[in-house]
């Protein structure tokens, strides 16, 4: 029978390369709580215009990147999420989330595009981002700048660099247009088949163009920066003077304008030059008009989302170690007979939270295997300890503890007493 695989750019994620994935998962949970952000589960299936309608329809994703379907049952349209935001929107929206005031998200999960396949980049990706809904202020743009740059130094990570940019607001965005659109019709004859696509539905997304032959072009073209009014400018400054105040180097990078539609003022990307094209790891910014867009009451939001595969990728490429997520102990267990003692003995030991593996053979009626292999393999665990169950021991209602790390000395414990161990076992990891 042909063996089936899993789908091109849909990836696995196994043991031991799981732990790394919890251990990220774990730090964000923690560092959340610290600021106040609750999670939130939305589905990985919505309506087909929820995506259209929030995020654009010339942009890439809705173009050429999502996977949409009709539904066989009932004929309706419905996308894989392509991105996280507009669900939170949605969810936000229908379940009148914001009756009481702002809310402070955040969210964990697989997102999906349909693309080329590349380093840190995949068609079943995972995000985790931070949705502030419901806050104008530029307090609150700086205060979720300030989560990412928290989450870098709580991972460990190093040279990732913020780089900052105004939209400003919808009227100035139209006064930049038009003045945009004025200069690439000067260079016509240099635009690419996209930028020209672009030049009257979507202007300032050929601003973020990779095409060298097109840099020259968009380095001369006008900065949405200058056309900002008094308002905007304050807002601008004054995430500046927050990030200042606490340390945050940043970089203004006039060119910055992020792929969805939504945003408007405070745009952001955090970005290494270690993950070859794929150098941003975290982007977001204020988007004021989405919530009203997906049909609720007009609120101001602001937020970010990070790529997983690539922070796990960067981390790997500075040799950031995740802990490992090691036993304490390892069950040695020569006789199958006191399987049901040693069993029971060790249920005791992990409801009072710690961590055995016990052994057990490959296959049935091979016996438990000789005390050597036992201990090779309880070497092999990385366990602290080896929990010894010979029949000398069990006939005398104990078990040895043989500490595998720190050349410690062995010694015998009663079974009724094991509870005592587990209570002063101060486990490093």
């Amino acid at each position: 029978m042909q063996k089936l695989v899993a789908i091109k750019g849909m990836n696995d994620i196994l043991p031991p390369d799981s732990a790394r994935w919890e251990w990220l998962e774990g730090v964000v949970r923690s560092l959340m709580a610290r600021y106040a952000y609750r999670n939130i589960r939305t589905p990985i299936v919505e309506p087909t215009p929820l995506f259209v309608r929030g995020l654009g329809e010339v942009t890439d994703i809705v173009e050429k990147e999502m996977y949409s379907f009709e539904d066989r049952l009932n004929g309706e349209q419905l996308t894989l999420r392509p991105e996280a935001t507009a669900g939170v929107v949605r969810a936000v929206v229908e379940h009148s989330m914001l009756y009481d005031g702002g809310k402070r998200l955040y969210y964990m999960g697989p997102m999906f595009r349909h693309e080329r396949p590349q380093r840190g980049r995949y068609r079943q990706f995972h995000q985790i981002g931070a949705e502030a809904l419901g806050f104008a202020g530029a307090e609150a743009d700086a205060e979720i700048i300030l989560l990412a740059h928290a989450l870098w130094a709580e991972l460990g990570l190093k040279n990732v660099r913020l780089e900052l940019n105004s939209l400003g607001q919808p009227d100035e965005r139209r006064a930049h247009r038009a003045a945009l659109i004025a200069h690439l019709e000067q260079h016509q004859d240099l635009l690419d088949e996209d930028a020209r696509r672009r030049l009257h539905s979507n202007p300032l997304r050929i601003l973020d163009t990779k095409n060298p032959a097109m840099q020259p072009v968009v380095q001369s073209a006008p900065r949405l920066i200058d056309f900002l009014g008094e308002a905007s400018l304050k807002h601008f400054d004054t995430v500046k003077a927050i990030l200042d105040a606490n340390g945050v180097a940043w970089s203004l990078n006039p060119r910055l304008v992020r792929g969805m539609d939504y945003y408007n003022l405070t745009v952001f990307e955090f970005v290494t030059d270690q993950l070859g094209s794929q150098g941003t790891i975290c982007g977001g910014g204020r988007y004021d008009y989405l919530i009203e867009q997906i049909g609720g009451k007009p609120a101001p939001a602001v937020g970010w989302a990070l790529g997983v595969e690539r922070v796990l990728e960067l981390l790997k490429e500075q040799q950031a170690q995740a802990p490992e997520p090691l036993p304490d102990a390892y069950a040695v267990v020569p006789d199958a007979s006191s399987l049901p003692t040693v069993m029971a003995a060790l249920q005791q030991l992990r409801v009072r939270g710690v961590a055995v593996q016990m052994h057990s053979p490959a296959a049935s009626g091979e016996g438990m295997g000789s005390m050597k292999s036992q201990f090779k393999k309880a070497d092999a665990s990385g366990s602290r300890f080896a929990l010894v169950f010979g029949p000398d021991e069990l006939a005398r209602g104990a078990v040895t503890i043989k500490p595998l790390r720190d050349g410690g000395e062995q010694t015998e414990r009663p079974l009724a007493t094991l509870a005592e161990w587990a209570a002063n076992l101060q486990s490093p990891r």
